[in-house]
C-alpha cells in the first residue's frame, strides 16, 4: 500500500514542480523583472525553490542551498538576494529540488511517515510536511501564472500529474 501512496504523492508533487518549471520557462525577459522588489517574477521563483529545498532537508542537518543561492530567505528582516537570478540558474535549482523531492518520497516508510518532521514546521508529520511543501510550490506556480496572464496575456496549461517517474 505504501508504494501506491508514494507514487500518488509524487505524481501530484511532481505536477506542482512541473507547473513551476513551465511558468519559469514561459517568462519573457520583460516579465522576468529586475532586482527591485520581492514581487518580481524571478524572486517569487527563487523564494519557492528555496523553501522547496529547505523543507526537504533532514531535520538536524544544517541547511545550505547550492551556489549561487544564499540564506536570505531565513532572515526575519525580509532581505532579498543581492542580485536577480537568471531563469537558467533557477531551472537548475528546480531540477535539484525535484531530485531531492523524489528521494524524500522514496524514503517514506510506514515507520517514519507519521513521525514529527522536527524543527522545520513543528506540529506536522513528515508526510504532512511534504503536502505542505507541495501546496507552497503550487501556490507560487499559480501566482506566476497569474502574473504571466496579466503581463503578456498567456500562461502555461494545468498539469494534472507529472509524467516524470518517481524512480
Amino acid at each position: 500500500m505504501l508504494t501506491v501512496w508514494k507514487t500518488t504523492i509524487w505524481q501530484q508533487f511532481g505536477a506542482s514542480i512541473d507547473m513551476l518549471e513551465n511558468a519559469i520557462r514561459a517568462c519573457t525577459p520583460e516579465v522576468w523583472g529586475k532586482l527591485s522588489k520581492p514581487s518580481e517574477v524571478w524572486y517569487i521563483a527563487s523564494h519557492t525553490l528555496f523553501w522547496l529545498d529547505f523543507y526537504l532537508t533532514e531535520d538536524g542537518i544544517e541547511f545550505s542551498p547550492p551556489a549561487p543561492f544564499g540564506l536570505e530567505e531565513l532572515d526575519p528582516a525580509g532581505v532579498i538576494p543581492p542580485r536577480a537570478y537568471s531563469p537558467a540558474e533557477l531551472l537548475t535549482y528546480l531540477e535539484y529540488g525535484r531530485n531531492r523531492c523524489r528521494v524524500a518520497i522514496q524514503g517514506l516508510t510506514d515507520d517514519n511517515m507519521h513521525q514529527p518532521c522536527g524543527t522545520k514546521r513543528p506540529g506536522l508529520s513528515n508526510v504532512e510536511l511534504l503536502l505542505y511543501n507541495m501546496r507552497h510550490v503550487q501556490h507560487h506556480a499559480a501566482q506566476l501564472n497569474l502574473l504571466l496572464r496579466q503581463r503578456i496575456d498567456t500562461a502555461p496549461d494545468w498539469v494534472g500529474k507529472t509524467k516524470k517517474p518517481l524512480a
